[in-house]
């Protein structure tokens, strides 16, 4: 048995890359627990944060006066808190843009194919998140393919494919019309649904819910 955890997310959430590190903590919690889990299979969905923002992005600092005004210190934090618990040191500091996300969404799409895809999410959580890297420019994009395991040939041409940009579009659509409004969203076994960035031990119940290991 193979149970599927869909997760919903986007690139610059950075509630997002906490919710990856705990769902890698539940993970372990179960592998540590005694009983014998089934088989996980990770799927990372897309969802944009900003979708009215243009290719090329805007500048951070704009964004966030614009979005979160004076409590942006107070917010971010709380954030950077919430990360250091979870082993991640984030350096908001260091991003100049905030960029549309659709091309990171389209390489995290092609990565699924090659078995790659958890490693293309990290690359690019990194990347924007430790080492603010600019996700508007494709050498960029590509150096951080090819860092996760695909081909750049294949990248490049990914990136330069406008159907699967629309296709990205269409499922950041479907989300919405799903109900999803904030990310991280977990769907396990595509049955049972946790919003937000819990905590480990909430994620590893809900995988035994949906695996029929405990009662719901």
């Amino acid at each position: 048995m193979t149970l599927r955890i869909d997760v919903i997310s986007d690139v610059v959430c950075p509630w997002c890359f906490i919710g990856k590190r705990r769902l890698e903590q539940a993970l372990q919690l179960l592998a540590e627990d005694g009983a014998e889990p089934p088989a996980v299979e990770v799927v990372w969905r897309p969802f944009q944060l900003n979708p009215q923002l243009p290719r090329e992005g805007i500048s951070r600092a704009q964004y966030v006066a614009d979005k979160f005004g004076g409590r942006a210190e107070q917010i971010y934090a709380r954030v950077a808190g919430a990360g250091r618990a979870t082993g991640i040191e984030f350096a908001f500091d260091r991003i100049a843009r905030q960029p549309n996300t659709s091309a990171a969404h389209q390489l995290i799409d092609l990565a699924r194919n090659e078995h790659v895809q958890d490693a293309m999410v990290e690359s690019l959580f990194r990347g924007y998140f430790l080492e603010g890297k600019d996700l508007t420019q494709a050498p960029v994009l590509i150096e951080m393919a090819q860092q996760a395991g695909l081909d750049p040939v294949r990248a490049r041409a990914c990136l330069e494919d406008e159907a699967h940009r629309q296709a990205i579009v269409e499922q950041d659509e479907e989300a919405r019309e799903l109900g999803v409004t904030g990310v991280p969203f977990f769907v396990f076994g595509g049955q049972l649904a946790v919003s937000g960035a819990q905590e480990a031990h909430v994620l590893a119940r809900a995988f035994k819910e949906a695996a029929g290991t405990v009662s719901a």
